[in-house]
């Protein structure tokens, strides 16, 4: 079944355009299913039957999986099985009536302002280290952009007079606006901080590590850490967590859900909706706190 598995990475690559994180996560789960399949003397895609997988995916949520794991590790199997049927591999497809498991909403996590701009001041010194981290921190809570998208910034996709920066990803290209503490903090970072971190004068890339080489998004993840620590934020916070708050912040502040859904990048505006419930939440509990009747 490896080379099918093989086959089908290569299919959604060439044909499908998927990321390397999305073809990553298929290959894993898929693997993953083949291992317990052959463990049950399963050999060969034709030998799947739809008990086979039902009994695979009942071993997941056994294994304590997140329902979440487990709906992924579904959607993989029937883009996996819907693959090999159109190119006649198998005479039916076993997994087309398998069923994820109902995945609760929770609400995610939001910095108040305060703790924002407690944030957001930790780097507030003038080495090249600390001008790149005010930068990426500035601009990730000026624009709400993803952390991926933010360590795959080009210098080519910055424009500081106009103040916007280029998103591109594989189906399309987003312009998002930054303000004027974001313009300051990238002015400075590009003047004073950037020659100092670069190995080579033609490097593309916006922010570089203390190497002059890619930021990873490990490398990021730390960076907030270890500032969010340094701020006194006692809850966990990921580079998520901003992309969150720029997104709550906004609608709680009036802007509107198109607007928010074309900078997010959200495909479907139900994803966006989830602040506007957070900011409606918001409102009720100042209300209760301050009205004299609340």
């Amino acid at each position: 079944m490896t080379h099918d598995i093989m086959d089908f990475i290569e299919y959604i690559h060439n044909e499908k355009q998927t990321s390397k994180n999305t073809e990553v996560s298929y290959e894993r789960d898929l693997r993953k299913m083949n291992e317990y399949l052959e463990a049950q003397n399963v050999y060969g895609v034709s030998a799947v039957t739809e008990t086979n997988l039902n009994a695979y995916v009942m071993f997941l949520e056994r294994e304590g999986r997140k329902p979440a794991t487990v709906s992924r590790s579904i959607a993989s199997m029937k883009a996996f099985f819907h693959f090999l049927e159109k190119e006649r591999r198998i005479e039916s497809d076993p997994a087309w009536r398998l069923k994820a498991p109902k995945i609760e909403k929770t609400m995610p996590r939001i910095l108040t302002t305060e703790e924002v701009t407690f944030l957001l001041e930790q780097p507030s010194g003038n080495t090249p280290k600390e001008l790149r981290d005010k930068a990426m921190l500035e601009l990730l809570y000026a624009t709400g952009i993803r952390v991926s998208e933010l360590i795959s910034l080009k210098v080519s996709d910055l424009n500081l007079q106009m103040e916007y920066v280029i998103c591109t990803d594989i189906h399309k290209e987003r312009i998002i606006p930054f303000g004027n503490v974001a313009r300051e903090a990238l002015t400075r970072y590009m003047q004073d901080g950037r020659d100092h971190l670069i190995s080579q004068a033609d490097c593309p890339w916006l922010f570089t590590n203390c190497t002059g080489g890619a930021m990873s998004r490990q490398g990021f993840w730390k960076l907030i850490k270890f500032y969010g620590k340094k701020a006194g934020i006692e809850s966990e916070i990921t580079p998520h967590t901003l992309r969150h708050s720029f997104a709550a912040h906004l609608i709680s502040n009036g802007a509107d859900l198109k607007s928010v859904q074309e900078m997010l990048g959200h495909s479907d505006i139900s994803t966006t909706q989830i602040y506007s419930q957070m900011g409606q939440g918001r409102i009720r509990e100042v209300y209760l706190k301050a009205h004299p009747r609340g």
